[in-house]
């Protein structure tokens, strides 16, 4: 067990304090925020405010329609919101400082198109595909690993697809714990806990690492930065878990491997707690979108 030296707060502080970007970076931060309107009345506003990332992912929005918030809408000029046809479930959300040149919140040759609403959005920029995501849980006893299993194997067609265009960068809660150094008691949650089965990171594996030569890869790039730290961004509030430092780190930033020289920093905004039960993942690139 990791020892907590976290916050454990309910709400966040007024005054967030974070070091000051890289000169000529882009900064674009994730963030699942376990429901737009709960997490407004715990602070959202004073993270957004001290991070002022150039793009801001947002995923497990809950919102059943675009929502009209004049203080987004003026920091953020360009915002897309794919929104689930369950009510108040999921929902993704890119908002951004930069115009893209094309959005969509498809997935290419899914059977069950009405599946990915709320999980998905891409924005093309000049120079880089932006993927945020809201991947499919395996749920409670594995009872949707089948459906997470469609959603691999479309996904990585797609990702694989625009990575041969122009690099990508991939984010969001991507519902999957990498390997053992992700979570906490992993030979306990192993093929039994949803994130952390054989299929699940087989497929993220596989994703990252193509089976043909020629294949551009992509990078786990927090990993890639901190390759023998244990920090997480989900702690369940069941059991106390952020109390007992029981976590997981399901939402990260994937890049082509061309950009990795680029990253400036990625990191995990560990003391962002009490306004959602995950913590904002940021990371800085150097270049033009």
């Amino acid at each position: 067990m990791v020892e907590n030296t976290q916050p454990t707060n309910k709400v966040l502080p007024v005054h967030i304090k974070f070091p000051q970007r890289s000169p000529g970076a882009v900064r674009i931060a994730t963030w699942n925020i376990c429901g737009l309107a709960a997490s407004q009345k715990k602070g959202f506003r004073y993270y957004v405010e001290a991070e002022d990332p150039d793009i801001l992912v947002l995923t497990e929005t809950k919102v059943n329609d675009s929502p009209v918030d004049p203080a987004l809408k003026q920091r953020f000029p360009y915002t897309y919101w794919s929104c689930s046809n369950k009510k108040s479930y999921g929902g993704t959300a890119i908002l951004s400082k930069i115009k893209p040149l094309f959005c969509t919140t498809e997935l290419p040759g899914h059977p069950d198109p009405a599946s990915i609403k709320g999980r998905l959005i891409t924005l093309e920029f000049p120079n880089y595909y932006l993927i945020g995501t809201y991947v499919v849980n395996a749920g409670s006893e594995l009872k949707t690993l089948d459906a997470k299993k469609e959603w691999n194997i479309h996904f990585e067609k797609y990702i694989r697809y625009l990575n041969k265009e122009k690099p990508v960068i991939w984010t969001g809660d991507l519902n999957v714990a990498p390997t053992e150094m992700d979570l906490t008691n992993a030979k306990k949650n192993w093929n039994k806990t949803a994130g952390y089965t054989e299929a699940e990171t087989s497929a993220f594996n596989s994703i990252l690492s193509p089976q043909e030569k020629d294949e551009p890869r992509l990078v786990d790039i927090w990993r890639k930065l901190h390759p023998l730290e244990r920090h997480y961004t989900y702690f369940s509030y069941r059991f106390n878990c952020r109390g007992k430092g029981i976590g997981w780190r399901i939402d990260m930033f994937v890049v082509s491997e061309q950009l990795v020289e680029r990253v400036k920093m990625c990191e995990i905004r560990s003391e962002i707690y009490g306004a959602s039960d995950h913590c904002p993942v940021v990371m800085e690139i150097e270049a033009e979108l």
